[in-house]
């Protein structure tokens, strides 16, 4: 399966370890859990789209929040991408043979959960239709265009206290059309390495910041004991 042109410089950057590691370098790994996340690229005809779960409210880590599907290593994987896969079926249904993987990253670490999280980048080239499979782990699937991400109005900066500063993403919601989706934390922080990597970033007002909504806050407040953000 050849690759499109329009992902052949993430997979230049993918293949490049210093860039890779550069992404997570504020949050290195710390021997934590192993967790693997999936970060599905869809190539359709207006533009590349990238593939998010909303996390249920019932959850204990990050209730609620915008992530790529994923979740730990179990013994049964035999790699970070296996896990990452897997994962995928069992959120939103994917078809593991309609994914190629590019690469990943270096695992950035989550002191909320104490996972040490590597992202592993896929392209979608046999997409079949998904939604959340699993209720007890995913309320939704949301598929955004890389485009929606990349306009410098959807982006913004997100700080909580002196514990956390970091990127964040603001798309419409098509459930709500008057409270924006953000995108933030360590998901904000593959994406915003992700789309840098592939060429995709468009110039945008780094010192901007704006407040974290209130369904987000949960894990917002746990940082104040001085802990990462997701």
């Amino acid at each position: 399966m050849t690759l499109p042109d329009v992902l052949a410089p993430l997979a230049l950057g993918l293949a490049d370890p210093e860039a890779t590691a550069s992404i997570v370098a504020e949050r290195p790994a710390r021997g934590g859990r192993a967790a693997a996340v999936l970060v599905l690229i869809e190539t359709t005809e207006t533009g590349p789209e990238i593939i998010f779960v909303e996390r249920a409210n019932t959850l204990r880590n990050h209730p609620g929040q915008i992530a790529f599907p994923g979740g730990g290593v179990d013994e049964v994987d035999a790699s970070y991408e296996a896990a990452a896969l897997r994962e995928g079926v069992e959120e939103i249904g994917l078809e593991p043979a309609g994914v190629s993987v590019i690469g990943r990253l270096p695992g950035a670490h989550v002191a909320v959960s104490g996972f040490d999280v590597v992202a592993v980048i896929g392209w979608w080239h046999s997409p079949v239709p998904v939604s959340a499979a699993d209720p007890g782990e995913v309320a939704r699937v949301i598929r955004v265009p890389v485009a929606r991400l990349v306009e410098p109005e959807q982006r913004t900066m997100v700080r909580i206290g002196d514990q956390y500063r970091g990127p964040a993403f603001l798309v419409d919601d098509p459930e709500d059309p008057d409270e924006p989706i953000m995108i933030w934390g360590l998901t904000a922080h593959i994406l915003d390495g992700v789309l840098d990597m592939a060429g995709w970033t468009q110039d945008w007002d780094g010192e901007r910041f704006t407040d974290i909504p209130a369904r987000y806050r949960t894990d917002a407040r746990a940082q104040r004991s001085g802990s990462d953000a997701h």
